[in-house]
């Protein structure tokens, strides 16, 4: 009984730290979409596969944040007609490649690694996005 309960504690906890990071980005895409045009969707992304997916992993690389985050951007995306393939580039890229935090992790792990677990990780995040897309049938 001592465990449920530190469990719900902690829960309840972890609960309260990511709402105004929920509510703070919501906030944040609102701003963004009212800001950036629609049009300006139709010209980054042109619905070819690999292009999309190549971009949508170069910009979940550069702006790198919490997976939680990441599908709310994701949803929102979606509904401005950014195809999936690109979405869930942009997706896996935003979590695994780190190009923020990428003099951090050089210092600590080494220069070696980073280069290769970012390079490994952001082609992946195109590997990944294709077999999704294909797999669900939405190409």
């Amino acid at each position: 009984m001592r465990t449920l309960r530190r469990s719900a504690t902690k829960m309840a906890l972890s609960f309260s730290q990511i709402i105004p990071l929920i509510v703070g980005m919501i906030l944040f895409i609102s701003l963004i979409s009212n800001i950036i045009p629609k049009s300006l969707y139709a010209t980054i992304f042109r619905k070819n596969p690999f292009l999309d997916s190549l971009i949508g992993s170069a910009i979940g690389s550069i702006s790198t944040g919490p997976p939680i985050t990441s599908y709310i951007i994701g949803g929102e995306l979606l509904k401005e007609g950014v195809s999936l393939i690109a979405v869930t580039a942009f997706m896996v890229a935003w979590v695994t490649v780190g190009i923020i935090q990428f003099p951090f992790e050089s210092i600590i792990l080494g220069m070696k690694f980073a280069l290769i677990r970012n390079a490994t990780s952001f082609v992946f995040s195109i590997v990944v996005a294709i077999i999704t897309v294909l797999l669900f049938n939405y190409w």
